[in-house]
């Protein structure tokens, strides 16, 4: 044999004393041939170096091996120093190396974009969906799996379908830091609001309502989109308007990064003045002056358990509605 030539499938059937016909279904992982038999196909497979037609095997068993992680957001965002997407893209692609699957990253911050995305994944080019963020009640998740597309949300689809999703506790976890607030003497409590089209801001804002109602504290609210200059501009809102506030609670750690600035240009003191608390435990949050106090949400496994329960959905199994991960409350000096 030349190194132009590559062995066949008739070579690997020769080599292993099987039919064709059984080689073709043992390549392409049928598990209805005999263990002593489907050892010899990989042992010929392997001495011969039969590399699979992969298109020849999709079309055989339905399957590509891959997975699209769909981000509906600005290319700017995902690839911003903000943690959260690049640690689900990377959760995600530890667990599909782990199972040799693909990772099909697409970005569909636009209708170009989503509308690419639409066309993608209704081709059947990919095996499953990840949606690692979804605004307002997005209409594609629940189209898509209506065609019998595996999908997995992260976050509660706002739509109201029963798509299964992935989240974390995000109204617990802000229960507790603004609880943590009032415990500590603090009465005049503002909230850095998310943006209240995806179900993170949502949520992160109506435990801060819940806590604060039920403490008989006022509410004072102002809202940024999880950015350091949405974070700034919102501080110098809340300062404007209430002077006299003692406590903030930003909805992402970036926000709150900013409120820290905002605040010391503004002459206050963080802790002594106003106590500030974030959400997401990035990296950079037990650097700021003073170190952040922040409600740690697991980055990392979200995107490793929704690609989990991806899998299990695309391999035909029943899988769980909705998988909640847990937050916890990382004290540190700015509260």
């Amino acid at each position: 044999m030349t190194g132009a030539q590559r062995p066949t499938l008739e070579a690997v059937a020769r080599r292993a004393g099987v039919s064709r016909a059984t080689v073709s279904r043992v390549v392409n992982g049928s598990t209805t041939v005999a263990e002593p038999i489907r050892e010899a196909v990989r042992q010929a497979v392997a001495e011969l170096g039969y590399v699979p037609n992969l298109a020849a095997r999709t079309l055989v068993t339905q399957r590509t091996d891959s997975i699209a992680l769909v981000m509906p957001e600005e290319a700017t965002r995902v690839f911003s120093d903000d943690q959260v997407f690049p640690g689900i893209i990377r959760g995600a692609a530890q667990e599909l190396e782990a199972a040799d699957k693909q990772l099909v990253l697409m970005l569909a911050g636009s209708p170009a974009g989503h509308e690419r995305v639409e066309r993608y994944t209704t081709g059947r080019h990919v095996d499953g969906v990840l949606f690692a963020s979804l605004h307002g009640a997005d209409p594609l998740p629940a189209k898509l799996a209506a065609l019998g597309i595996p999908v997995v949300c992260s976050g509660r689809p706002l739509d109201g379908s029963d798509v299964p999703y992935i989240d974390v506790d995000q109204v617990g976890g802000v229960t507790r830091a603004v609880r943590h607030l009032i415990e500590g003497g603090r009465r005049r409590i503002a909230t850095i609001a998310g943006p209240q089209d995806m179900v993170a801001g949502i949520e992160r804002l109506a435990g801060y309502r819940d806590t604060v109602a039920a403490a008989g504290l006022p509410e004072m609210v102002a809202v940024g989109d999880f950015t350091r200059e949405s974070g700034a501009a919102a501080m110098r809102e809340l300062l404007a308007a209430h002077p006299d506030l003692d406590a903030v609670f930003a909805a992402s750690d970036l926000m709150a990064h900013a409120a820290l600035r905002t605040l010391r240009e503004a002459g206050r003191r963080v802790p002594d003045d106003v106590a500030v608390i974030g959400f997401d435990d990035i990296e950079t949050a037990a650097y700021t002056d003073p170190p952040l106090t922040t409600v740690r949400q697991p980055i990392l496994e979200l995107g490793r358990q929704g690609t989990r329960l991806l899998l299990r959905l695309a391999a035909g199994e029943a899988v769980e509605p909705a998988l909640i991960l847990p937050t916890e409350l990382v004290i540190r000096e700015s509260a």
